[in-house]
């Protein structure tokens, strides 16, 4: 049994001559602490892919199942349980206040959680070290770099250690080499047994996944897998069901 499965998602926004179909019929499965990057242009509906995949964009049609449990069958207060115990989002503008510290940051997602301030504060200052930021925890964010806020972003993501991130074109406003860094920490959080499941317009990120699903036109239409240097790759013009057996 996968640990991931979408079953002929579909999304569509507005009616009649509005309508806008932006995912038409996607279908994959993902194994537990796999790490899988979805590639595609602008517009060809891989975020609001990764949205349904958060819970937090409900299909037009199709189911989406996280360790055999339903997501849109859950209602909106199970689902927001869900998003706590089980996800961790990146975010690409990072989206951090600009007037709490790093630690308090990274404390937000905590803020639900019932736990003395003392236990939140050392869970954060673990994260921020995890990322190479443990000397920094109570500067603001205008005090660091653009890359060092990307794993602030990741810090917050992991701070309550859920079993899968998501990340939405974390290395999409960052130089080359501060993308390596960024790219090799989810290199790492994967080894550690985290399922990543990453969007991305960059073929070079894409490639420290160990797959690739590829959307155009809110179709799936080609997987990759990579393993070392060598790649077998499916295409087809047609939505792509990820036979994970293959």
């Amino acid at each position: 049994m996968s640990y991931i499965k979408a079953e002929n998602l579909v999304k569509h926004y507005g009616t009649g001559d509005g309508l806008v179909q932006a995912v038409r019929g996607i279908s994959f499965e993902i194994e537990e602490g796999e790490f899988v990057a979805v590639m595609g242009e602008s517009g060809s509906g891989k975020s609001t892919l990764l949205a349904m995949m958060g819970a937090l964009n409900t299909p037009t049609e199709g189911n989406f199942l996280v360790d055999d449990i339903d997501i849109y069958s859950l209602s909106r207060d199970q689902r927001a349980d869900f998003r706590r115990e089980f996800l961790g989002f990146v975010f690409q503008s990072f989206n951090l206040i600009p007037y709490l510290t790093l630690a308090e940051n990274v404390m937000l997602p905590l803020v639900t959680i019932k736990a003395k301030s003392s236990t939140k504060r050392a869970m954060a200052e673990e994260a921020l070290d995890r990322v190479g930021l443990g000397d920094k925890v109570g500067r603001l964010p205008s005090q660091i770099s653009g890359g060092e806020q990307e794993r602030v972003a990741v810090a917050r993501a992991i701070v309550n250690n859920p079993p899968i991130l998501l990340a939405d074109e974390p290395t999409g406003n960052l130089d080359s080499k501060t993308s390596g860094d960024i790219m090799g920490i989810l290199k790492q959080l994967n080894a550690e047994g985290m399922t990543i499941i990453m969007v991305t317009h960059s073929e070079e990120s894409a490639r420290s996944a160990r797959r690739i699903l590829k959307i155009e036109d809110g179709l799936l239409t080609e997987e990759e897998r990579l393993i070392g240097e060598a790649a077998s790759v499916r295409s087809g013009r047609e939505p792509v069901a990820v036979d994970k057996s293959a």
